[in-house]
């Protein structure tokens, strides 16, 4: 059995990326696969869903900047 550290360290920055790249690819994926799924199967025209859902994406990915410099501030 692994034994428990007798001190508190900080996490390594190793953890906190990873972290931070996952959260960061569901911000960017979900919404965009939301959206698309729900036009899709809502409307049924997949050009539409296609397009709406891209733009969504894309959208998103302009501010992604602004997402990682607060997700790496509230995980610090």
């Amino acid at each position: 059995m692994g034994e428990s550290p007798a001190k508190k360290n900080k996490v390594s920055i190793d953890i906190l990326t990873n972290w931070v790249s996952i959260i960061m690819a569901l911000i960017f994926a979900l919404p965009s696969l939301g959206v698309f799924l729900g036009i899709f199967y809502g409307v049924g025209n997949l050009p539409l869903a296609a397009i709406l859902g891209f733009g969504t994406h894309f959208v998103i990915l302009a501010f992604s900047n602004r997402i990682a410099k607060y997700l790496d501030n509230i995980l610090n």
